[in-house]
């Protein structure tokens, strides 16, 4: 099993095991039980802003709704890489601005934070679709640890669980609040569902193309930088 946290000093070693040359990246990223895209955040921001870059975030933050909506242009700018933005902003992750780039991207509004607190909590609270896409983003950009996602946005781990699934499952549609809907549904007929149905993949399809298509834009503008 993949080991979600590593220290700074951890990261360290890594970066440094790897500059002697033993073994070829496939073979070490197997090794260490990360991924290409961990080595080479890690070793960014090791480059731009030495040991203290590679301090792990902790805990919950707070952030305004203009931070985000800064931020966010500045990375569509493409003026910087998504990991000097989040030492400019101090936000937890480039995971975090990723998110938030795909809720503007999406013609979603960027909303302030909810107020949390940094230990975990069994318990969920209400959340908005804005929300739930944000926490399922940032979970899925984390190796899928459930339970760091639920102690950032103070939510429970089975909200967490649920949201993941159902996004990988149907997108930002299916993190609506559908309560009521399926009454609605039933009284449908057999074709009045299918022409639905195709619908919801019509959208789906659109709405990957279209994040598909930004994912590209974005990580053309991170070589450029490199």
């Amino acid at each position: 099993m993949a080991k979600s946290k590593f220290s700074k000093e951890e990261k360290y070693k890594i970066l440094k095991a790897y500059e002697k040359g033993e073994l070829i990246l496939r073979e070490f990223l197997q090794r260490h039980q990360i991924s290409e895209r961990t080595f080479y955040s890690w070793r960014e921001k090791y480059e731009q802003f030495g040991l203290d870059g590679l301090e792990r975030s902790n805990g919950w933050k707070q952030y305004s709704k203009e931070l985000k909506l800064a931020a966010v242009r500045d990375a569509l700018s493409g003026d910087y890489s998504l990991i000097e933005l989040t030492h400019k902003y101090e936000i937890s992750s480039h995971s975090v601005l990723q998110g938030w780039i795909k809720l503007y991207n999406g013609h979603r509004e960027l909303k302030e934070t909810s107020k949390g607190r940094n230990q975990p909590m069994t318990k969920g609270r209400k959340t908005t679709v804005e929300e739930r896409i944000e926490i399922a983003n940032y979970c899925i950009n984390n190796r899928k640890d459930y339970q760091k996602a639920a102690e950032v946005y103070n939510v429970s781990y089975q909200q967490v669980y649920q949201w993941v699934k159902k996004y990988e499952d149907g997108g930002d549609e299916a993190l609506k609040d559908k309560r009521g809907h399926k009454r609605e549904e039933a009284k449908l007929t057999p074709e009045e569902k299918i022409q639905l149905e195709m619908k919801r993949l019509e959208r789906e399809n659109e709405r990957l193309r279209a994040e598909n298509l930004f994912l590209k834009k974005l990580e053309e503008i991170e070589r450029r930088r490199r």
